[in-house]
């Protein structure tokens, strides 16, 4: 499991509107041994209404603040464009890294994305080997390496 404070494991959202993708996602990470929490939503709207406790995540304490954000940028309703500009916009949210994972290789994405907040671009591999490598090293390089601030997982 990984943990920033010892004791306090983080919670992974994953936003993707591909429900193999995120089967395949849960399944990597499970396989590279990043044990974590992971929650699911499928658009952008439901990643904020997530993040507000709004709706049917109004309960805090089953929709945890998230340590790390994994956001596909093509999503139905609000994307994860859309979404990642009004996260990196509110003050209560905007140190929470978000990685775009997606199957963009599109360089305006890359750029753009970037100049929104993203704190890395990563394009989705093709085979599931190439996805577990990829959530090893997320989970080892944003939760065993990198020093974020603690206040955003109260």
């Amino acid at each position: 499991m990984l943990m920033r404070d010892p004791g306090h494991p983080i919670t992974i959202l994953l936003a993707d509107d591909d429900e193999e993708d995120r089967m395949l996602t849960t399944d990597a990470l499970a396989e590279s041994r990043v044990v974590n929490d992971l929650r699911c939503v499928e658009d952008g709207d439901e990643l904020l209404d997530y993040l507000y406790h709004r709706g049917r995540y109004s309960d805090p304490q089953s929709a945890p603040l998230p340590g790390l954000i994994l956001l596909d940028l093509n999503m139905p309703r609000k994307d994860g464009r859309e979404a990642l500009k009004e996260i990196k916009a509110d003050p209560d949210l905007r140190r929470i890294p978000i990685i775009v994972l997606t199957t963009s290789k599109a360089e305006e994405d890359i750029y753009r994305t970037y100049d929104l907040g993203a704190n890395s671009f990563i394009t989705k591999p093709v085979s599931f080997e190439g996805l577990v490598s990829v959530m090893r090293d997320i989970g080892r390089y944003w939760i065993e390496i990198v020093e974020l601030p603690p206040d955003h997982l109260v």
